[in-house]
């Protein structure tokens, strides 16, 4: 039996316990929900909470990896890196099935023209999760290969032949790799091998240095904005300054006149001005004059009322109970509302590509999380076959989903066929932000109906918000029509407590400006509502925040399980009161995402009227840590981000106008916001690796939030958290 059928087996066949989908059961799944709608929508929907996107690419071992003369190992990941340190826990999974050390092992991204692309591309904190078997089959069959050639070359059976730290040694000769493969130009591939036992592990689980420090401490030009090319152009591209607006009577005479300026180029979509120099080509693009046609006036309160539950389309994802109103008996109904703010990206590198076309082929080096769409979108653009567009990934400065997004690349490319040389076309800062493809806004009502006793009837969870998954570039154009819910938009949206009758409504928006993924997805927001509220009803039922969410959670799910016993070790490790201590309270929260619980303690006080988180413990559940510190370190990541977004990160909207649209005006934690401690306990509920990189997200915002109860005796309702915001809930 493979590992991977010994996986479905032990998560059985319950619709959140079903993992691993092809792409032909999601086209059947998706017609299936056509058919019969909302059952299917709703079993899909909550499959989509804890679903391992499968790897989609080529097995063949000799695209992945690479033999050197030295003996070295280049492993051409299909992944990117953006600072997650997937490279080098891909490097640990290889390294392992190799028996090789992990010095001998270099990463490097995969061209699209090298052949190993991942239909998945690269996001929603798969990476590792959903390469955990493939790579390390892909390396153990290229190990059985490397020993068949060594065999061969001396004349001995395989079977005589051992395998020590990238050396074959029998009858007293070795052979290093780069010897077995010395002169070799057929390669037999067998079927996958065993993989090896864990116990016999030597990489996987171990802490292990990054195999990118190096160069990111240098400075080493690794960056999309380091690329280049010689005898390159620059290019300033006009990009539209208002939402909902069309650019008119646009006027070049101008910039045309400008020093440096080699052309200005107008193509359907967008109008632009090469030159021999960045700041020429900007200094041009601001001479272009134009207008902007609006379609209609847009303001941020215009926004925060189309973003209303019950407006748009409403779909029923959870439905284990009645509506909160429909329940029978003596009762109280508590209510509540949350809102989140629109949000930007924000990261350091901005986007843009670097192209050069030539003879009817185009090479283009960029920063992507989508390689494979990036080139579909090129070859499309320029009417010629993918097979002729070779997409050269960089290093990332940030992705956080804002480069799954990537028609720069087209623009690039097109200017490039243009004007007969490769052309440069990065956004600057102020078109970043102005030009981002946004986290949408959100509404929620929490509802519960308690007893004359204070039992809890019944749990509601009632919210509306922008696209994230629908209009992507990874939406196959029929998500909206036949699943309505937004699958990106209700990502930490369903209730994990299911001990109580529980139902989750959402509500779909179209909203003016574009919006797509941001690092979690809809779990930033959605678990700011629901813990919060859960928060709310311990306090309003006299029950211990911790033992109100363990009792409120059934045995019966695996998750459920699993999220228990992350809140318990959680809550003693941070040595959880219910009580303000020295000016310091503490604040519980948790969540499951992508099937990994977390729960997180923060502790905060006030000082001069601002709140001061000064420790956060968090315990953390993604089955198998390949690399135990990079599984740390984003969880940090994790809480520093979410600590910015829940505490100080917002977009306004006047006239058509996002703003801020610079750093510094776009208020960011700083490392003075930052706990000064952060414990991390990780736990291990399952024998294989799980999301890591955006889960831990979830809890913080409401974590500080429930401190902030304690000290104030006021509820805060709205990200970002300010203890003088004017919608609070007074308990009172």
């Amino acid at each position: 039996m493979t590992e991977n059928k010994k996986q479905n087996q032990s998560k059985g066949v319950k619709r959140r316990k079903f993992l691993k989908y092809t792409g032909a059961g999601l086209g059947l799944m998706l017609g299936g929900i056509w058919l019969a709608r909302n059952p299917l929508r709703r079993a899909m929907l909550e499959m989509g909470e804890t679903t391992i996107l499968p790897y989609q690419g080529d097995t063949n071992p000799l695209l992945w990896l690479e033999v050197r003369p030295d003996s070295s190992i280049v492993l051409h990941s299909s992944k990117v890196e953006m600072g997650q340190g997937t490279f080098t826990g891909l490097a640990q999974l290889a390294a392992e099935e190799l028996e090789i050390p992990m010095e001998r092992i270099r990463v490097q991204h995969a061209t699209t023209q090298s052949g190993n692309i991942d239909g998945m591309s690269t996001g929603g904190s798969m990476s590792i999760a959903a390469l955990w078997t493939p790579l390390r089959e892909l390396a153990a069959t290229m190990r059985v290969m490397l020993m068949a050639k060594a065999a061969e070359k001396l004349s001995l059976p395989p079977d005589q032949v051992t395998l020590k730290n990238g050396v074959f040694a029998a009858g007293g000769k070795s052979l290093t790799f780069g010897e077995v493969v010395e002169g070799v130009t057929d390669w037999d591939i067998p079927k996958a091998p065993p993989l090896k036992p864990r116990a016999s592990f030597r990489h996987i689980g171990h802490p292990i240095r990054r195999v990118d420090l190096r160069e990111k401490v240098t400075g080493a030009p690794i960056f999309g904005m380091d690329a280049t090319y010689s005898d390159m152009l620059y290019a300033s591209v006009l990009r539209p300054t208002h939402i909902d607006a069309e650019i008119t009577n646009v006027d070049t005479g101008e910039a045309e006149q400008m020093p440096g300026v080699v052309q200005v180029v107008r193509e359907a979509d967008f109008v632009a001005v090469v030159a021999e120099s960045q700041v020429e080509a900007d200094n041009a693009r601001l001479k272009i004059k134009f207008d902007h046609q609006p379609n209609r006036n847009w303001n941020l309160e215009d926004v925060l009322k189309a973003v209303t539950v019950g407006n748009g389309k409403k779909t029923v994802f959870q439905k284990e109970g009645k509506a909160v109103e429909d329940i029978s008996g003596e009762g109280e109904i508590i209510e509540m509302e949350f809102r989140s703010p629109i949000g930007a990206h924000a990261q350091i590198e901005p986007n843009g590509a670097v192209a050069s076309y030539q003879d009817g082929r185009v090479e283009v080096k960029i920063s992507t999380q989508v390689p494979k769409i990036t080139r579909a979108e090129v070859a499309k653009a320029l009417g010629i076959d993918q097979k002729d567009v070779n997409i050269i990934p960089t290093y990332l400065g940030g992705g956080f989903g804002r480069r799954l997004h990537t028609p720069h690349a087209v623009e690039a490319a097109l200017l490039s066929k243009a004007v007969g040389r490769p052309v440069k076309s990065f956004f600057d800062r102020i078109q970043e932000f102005q030009n981002d493809t946004f986290r949408p806004p959100s509404h929620h009502i929490m509802k519960a109906k308690l007893s004359p006793e204070g039992k809890v009837l019944g749990l509601e969870h009632q919210f509306a918000s922008g696209d994230t998954f629908f209009n992507s570039a990874l939406d196959p154009g029929i998500s909206a029509t036949v699943l309505r819910a937004d699958f990106g938009s209700v990502r930490g949206g369903a209730l994990i407590y299911d001990a109580l009758p529980h139902r989750s409504t959402y509500y779909h928006v179209d909203l003016p400006f574009a919006t797509s993924f941001w690092r979690s997805l809809g779990l930033l927001a959605n678990a700011f509502a629901i813990e919060s509220f859960m928060d709310e009803l311990a306090l309003k039922t006299n029950q211990n925040p911790v033992s109100f969410r363990l009792d409120s959670i059934s045995d019966e799910n695996p998750y459920g399980v699993r999220a228990k016993k992350v809140i318990e070790a959680c809550a003693e490790r941070a040595g959880y009161r219910d009580t303000v201590l020295n000016g310091r309270a503490m604040g519980f929260a948790a969540c499951i995402d992508g099937g990994s619980p977390c729960a997180q303690v923060a502790e905060v006080s006030i000082e001069d009227d601002k709140i001061k988180v000064h420790k956060v413990t968090a315990a953390f559940d993604c089955g198998i840590a390949v690399n135990p510190d990079l599984v740390k370190a984003q969880v940090e990541g994790c809480i520093c981000m979410g600590i910015s977004a829940s505490m100080f990160e917002k977009m306004d909207l006047k006239d058509n106008k996002l703003s801020p649209v610079i750093y510094g005006a776009y208020d960011m934690a700083l490392m003075k916001d930052s706990p000064k401690e952060i414990d991390v306990i990780l736990l291990e509920g399952v024998d294989y690796p799980g999301p890591v990189g955006e889960p831990p997200l979830g809890p913080i915002g409401p974590a500080i939030g429930n401190a902030v109860r304690r000290l104030t005796g006021k509820r805060l309702t709205e990200l970002p958290l300010d203890l003088n915001q004017k919608n609070t809930a007074d308990p009172a």
